[in-house]
């Protein structure tokens, strides 16, 4: 039994909770490296996205990413808008047609995502970005697919790698965005862009259950 619009709509519904119980957390993140607003943005959009989904139910599975990104673009605020909004966007484009996801669909839906983002803030491994979250995440999902997993499996595994990504950020000396104008300064802070995406990708892993 694969992913189908319901469980994308219950996955975005979780998110706006997500994101309203970790505003402070990533707000904190943000205000030592960046402008003290991911948090409020973060918050903020996909409230927005949940008021949209209640409001105007999408038609299909494709509808709900591309109305989402439409969300996101205008109204969340700074880097995140245009970087969560690509990645929706490109992930539409995967649901093409699509009734539901199986375990490929959901690789390939969240790989087209995370390049989309990769391509759109032309950061690489190792700039302290959410890419350092992403690449880890894509790598060991393709790899749990590989093996012939299922989509829980290949998300859960996939969320523990993206976490292990989102820490790794820590050590890192920021090369992209406003986190690199602190130079040295940006050594020792966890990136709240990478912080964001693992609490997404979490959030799939645990909605996106047979």
């Amino acid at each position: 039994m694969g992913v189908g619009k319901d469980q994308v709509l219950r996955w975005l519904a979780v998110l706006a909770q997500v994101y309203a119980e970790n505003r402070q957390q990533l707000t904190d993140l943000d205000l030592a490296i960046g402008d003290s607003d991911h948090g409020t943005n973060m918050d903020r959009g996909f409230a927005a996205v949940q008021a949209e989904m209640t409001a105007h139910p999408p038609a299909d599975l494709r509808a709900v990413f591309q109305n989402t990104a439409a969300v996101l673009i205008r109204t969340v605020g700074g880097a995140a808008g245009p970087l969560y909004g690509t990645f929706f966007l490109r992930a539409a484009a995967v649901c093409a047609g699509k009734t539901e996801l199986g375990p490929a669909d959901v690789v390939a839906l969240f790989q087209a995502g995370a390049e989309g983002v990769q391509a759109r803030g032309r950061a690489v491994a190792g700039d302290k970005t959410m890419v350092d979250a992403w690449l880890p995440a894509l790598e060991t999902m393709r790899r749990a697919l590989q093996d012939g997993c299922g989509s829980e499996s290949i998300l859960e595994q996939g969320a523990a790698a993206a976490g292990e990504g989102m820490r790794s950020t820590v050590p890192m000396l920021a090369r992209k965005g406003r986190a690199s104008y602190l130079g040295a300064r940006s050594i020792g802070h966890q990136d709240p862009g990478a912080t964001s995406s693992f609490l997404l990708l979490k959030a799939a892993a645990e909605t996106w259950r047979p």
